[in-house]
């Protein structure tokens, strides 16, 4: 009887035990297919505020890959492009903004895509000695946000971004200008400096480019071009430094 007993109970922990793990592994089941895209986007909010970008990008992705409304999936788009940004990496975000743009051309968040990839180049401006092609980048940017969107809700701070790098793509080219009109190349010079006053005429330094200009000609004894451009200087800024320096200045 003792014998029977101990079998018994031995079965009915056996049973027992069996009938746990099975019921664990289903709850693990049902918690694997318990998607929910809202849930999943608010995790990966969490996980970005972390600072867990690599793991916030696995909830964002599985939304794109397995929301058959695709409802959310613009937005994990975006936020994928976003966690690239916060992680100091703008040239994968930059990649994943375009592939949003590519999908969603059409999305409210559109403009706010493409404003984003301008100002990834944007951020990345050091100077007009090393940024001059970065801020060209950031320009053509800024300017395809405006064709393309032109409604968007940047209008108060998109002319200042635009100006900024016109004034370093153009003090690029001035600082080349100058280091040929040192070197004695006027004539490469003189190609800087026209460039900037026809492509940038709303230069901060355009003053100090047509006193170099009037200079660089002057050098080369091009005196109908050196007067041109000494008009143009004393007409636009009167009261400038470089105005005044040219007062003396004789141009035969």
């Amino acid at each position: 009887m003792k014998l029977y007993l101990k079998k018994f109970l031995y079965f009915l922990i056996i049973s027992l035990l069996s009938l746990s793990l099975i019921s664990c592994g289903g709850k693990k089941e049902v918690k694997k297919e318990d998607f929910d895209p809202v849930v999943y986007l608010k995790k990966a909010d969490e996980l970005i505020g972390k600072k867990e970008y690599e793991e916030a990008r696995k909830l964002l992705f599985e939304i794109k890959n397995r929301e058959s409304a695709k409802e959310y999936a613009p937005l994990a788009q975006l936020k994928i492009a976003d966690s690239y940004l916060k992680e100091d990496e703008p040239e994968l975000a930059i990649v994943e903004y375009r592939r949003f743009l590519e999908l969603y051309p059409e999305s409210t968040y559109a403009p706010y895509a493409q404003y984003s990839i301008a100002m990834a180049y944007f951020r990345q401006i050091e100077g007009a000695e090393r940024g001059a092609g970065t801020a060209q980048k950031a320009l053509e940017e800024f300017l395809k946000l405006e064709k393309l969107y032109p409604r968007h809700p940047y209008g108060e701070i998109l002319p200042l971004r635009i100006q900024k790098c016109r004034n370093i793509i153009a003090e690029g080219e001035l600082i080349i200008g100058k280091f040929y009109y040192k070197k004695g190349s006027y004539k490469a010079a003189i190609g800087r400096f026209e460039g900037i006053v026809k492509n940038y005429p709303d230069f901060k330094n355009l003053d100090e480019t047509l006193y170099l200009l009037v200079e660089s000609y002057r050098k080369i004894e091009m005196t109908e071009m050196a007067r041109q451009y000494l008009k143009m200087l004393k007409d636009k800024f009167p009261d400038s430094q470089f105005a005044k320096k040219v007062d003396g200045l004789k141009i035969q």
